[in-house]
């Protein structure tokens, strides 16, 4: 590993049809330039995810950082990437405070997570991916995503959009229509834009309509101003954000822990994706990059910080600039930390009004439901196949719908923990119990272990020549789909 970049040809633009290696760099002007385009990529999930999980999205933005730099330390800088927060862990979030957690409660059951995503990681480095495919083939892999998005539905209509249902509609509109109507980075970043936009709403109408009379973030009705600035001229501008320690617990780890299927499906994708844009086979290094970010996650998480995972957004830069140096990232990981330690900031993206979080979450949350079905479109996954249709039925109904199964007071499954469990293990025993031909028809559609793997370019996950098809879940291209405003109009 060096962190001797070559000056790429004379440090301005690659002219078109070339591009900026990973261990090249333009001038460094230039090059903190994009470091900076970095910044603005992945800034909104970054900030906004932290939020709904009831953590510090100051610490989120600092530890994103430091994420950064450990996954390009590990992955020896050949795999240029940006580590933000990870929306898969949303709902398992949801589902432990629901069941009484605090903060140190979620981040000890991520921190556990971290861990046994690292732990895939070093088994994928030994084993290969097959060896994952043969447990968690498309089928699975989808419906897992699917509940998990799905799940969240009631937190979207329920606790957000209540606040400020104006507000909530009109974010939810301008997020669409920036998606679509803008073009290149612009649209990229629709989230972003569309948090601006509901921000800027909300002072508009207290400055013109006044207060409002709504259902708060407690569930109480109260009267009050949208956004209060008051939080912001106490906070400082320089120092640290506030750590949290984790404190540990099976029930809460179980709850967490389904969202590792995701993240090793996403992280695949976007090591495929990063291959065919750099055209380096980057194979070897995929076991080292799900472990990095577990091992990112372990670490993110063990001061209070958020998950990680890798992000598309920032691959959407790459596709734009052409520039995959890893010294823009190093930038752009900086940039983050320094961030972190402005507790100013931290304290102006806190009081992002529960209205605007409405109209994102109704669009996040239903695309992470989507994108799983678009994992079985991609792998011709047969629904007319009892196989496939019985038991993914019944784990999704269970996630959804939030079923519980207690064991005793202190151990308890339900929502999406007991839903994937539902999933996996069911159709492992529908296919053992099948007969033969309903066996044989997996093989032809991609879904059977022995067809191909959910992680590889036939019959599993389709890699695009645009990067920005493939992200994780929770944000606009979730395993696979595309990146808003990444279609053929800004290519």
């Amino acid at each position: 590993m060096s962190f001797g970049w070559k000056l790429y040809g004379d440090g301005r633009t690659p002219p078109l049809g070339e591009a900026v290696a990973p261990d090249e760099r333009l001038s460094w002007p230039r090059t903190v330039g994009i470091g900076a385009q970095h910044v603005v990529a992945m800034f909104g999930a970054t900030f906004v995810f932290p939020i709904i999980m009831g953590l510090d999205p100051n610490l989120a933005i600092m530890m994103s950082g430091v994420a950064t730099i450990i996954f390009l330390l590990i992955v020896k800088n050949r795999v240029p990437s940006y580590l933000g927060t990870s929306a898969a862990f949303v709902g398992g979030v949801a589902a432990i405070r629901t069941n009484g957690g605090d903060s140190s409660d979620v981040v000890g059951a991520l921190l556990v997570a971290g861990v046994v995503l690292a732990l895939v990681g070093v088994l994928i480095h030994f084993a290969g991916l097959g060896v994952i495919n043969k447990v968690l083939p498309p089928a699975v892999t989808g419906a897992v995503v699917m509940l998990i998005g799905f799940n969240l539905a009631p937190v979207a209509a329920g606790v957000y959009w209540p606040q400020d249902q104006w507000v909530a509609l009109a974010t939810m509109a301008f997020v669409i229509v920036a998606s679509l109507a803008l073009r290149g980075f612009l649209a990229r970043i629709s989230i972003l834009l569309g948090l601006v936009f509901g921000y800027l709403l909300s002072v508009l109408l207290d400055a013109t309509a006044g207060p409002i009379t709504s259902v708060d973030g407690t569930g109480a009705v109260s009267t009050r101003d949208r956004i209060d600035f008051d939080s912001v001229g106490d906070a400082d501008w320089f120092g640290f954000p506030d750590f949290t320690a984790p404190s540990f617990s099976l029930n809460f780890s179980l709850l967490v822990i389904p969202a590792v299927i995701a993240l090793v499906a996403e992280n695949a994708g976007h090591v495929k994706a990063v291959a065919e844009m750099t055209k380096r086979d980057l194979d070897p290094y995929m076991g080292r990059a799900v472990a990095a970010d577990g091992i990112a996650t372990v670490v993110a998480t063990s001061v209070g910080g958020s998950p990680t995972t890798t992000y598309a957004e920032n691959i959407g830069v790459m596709a734009a600039t052409r520039v995959y140096s890893t010294a823009a990232y190093y930038v752009a990981a900086i940039v983050a930390i320094l961030l972190g330690l402005v507790p100013k900031f931290g304290a102006l993206i806190n009081i992002v009004p529960g209205g605007v979080l409405g109209g994102i979450t109704v669009v996040l949350y239903g695309m992470i439901g989507l994108l799983g079905a678009k994992i079985w479109k991609e792998n011709r996954v047969d629904f007319a196949n009892p196989i496939n249709l019985v038991p993914l039925a019944a784990g999704i109904i269970i996630g959804i719908g939030n079923v519980t199964l207690t064991f005793t007071d202190e151990y308890v499954l339900n929502g999406i923990a007991l839903g994937s469990i539902v999933a996996v293990i069911a159709w492992h025993v529908a296919r053992a119990l099948a007969p033969a031909e309903m066996k044989e028809a997996l093989l032809r559609e991609g879904t059977h272990p022995a067809a191909g793997s959910t992680f590889g370019h036939e019959p599993g996950m389709q890699v695009s020549p645009d990067p920005s098809s493939v992200d994780e879940v929770g944000r606009p291209g979730v395993l696979g789909g595309r990146t808003p405003g990444s279609d053929q109009h800004d290519r």
